[in-house]
């Protein structure tokens, strides 16, 4: 996922917090981003009918959808095309069940976990502030435990001792 995907999230869950219109100033004061990212990102999610925008000094932003509606999957791949690209993960070559690398097998079956879980959140649940968001050992992450792309640069914790 990446920042434009994270801030498309955040601007939907700031447009369902206010009712009426809000400027692209406003809401990116809310997302932490700048006005003209929060017009680029906006444009997939207008066109997709979840965000009305009207030009004009009394104009802005509004949600347009129920937000229960519409799964975190459907956001990233509005705002970034198909998560589905049939690339390698090893090398920049396609990769498939005729012609797979060392990881595919694994690879594919972790990438349906993670597209069953991002399908099946609702833009509705994500939390408004990140910082309530557990890390892997349940404690929150911090603003600046967020990285440039959007995500947690918490570590992983250790692997267990082989026996």
């Amino acid at each position: 996922m990446t920042r434009a995907s994270d801030v498309a999230v955040r601007l939907l869950r700031a447009l369902a917090a206010q009712d009426g219109n809000r400027k692209a100033a406003d809401l990116a004061a809310t997302v932490g981003t700048t006005a003209g990212f929060v017009a680029q990102v906006a444009t997939p999610l207008v066109r997709r009918g979840w965000v009305r925008s009207e030009p004009g000094p009394t104009g802005g932003y509004s949600l347009a959808a129920n937000l229960g509606d519409v799964s975190v999957l459907e956001v990233i791949e509005a705002v970034e095309g198909p998560t589905d690209t049939g690339r390698c993960v090893l090398a920049d070559r396609p990769c498939t069940d005729a012609g797979p690398c060392a990881l595919h097998a694994p690879w594919s079956r972790a990438r349906a976990e993670l597209l069953r879980e991002l399908a099946g959140a609702r833009v509705a649940d994500v939390p408004l502030d990140d910082r309530s968001v557990p890390n892997h050992v349940g404690a929150p992450i911090s603003r600046t435990q967020v990285g440039r792309r959007g995500g947690a640069t918490a570590t992983a914790p250790p692997a267990p001792p082989r026996g």
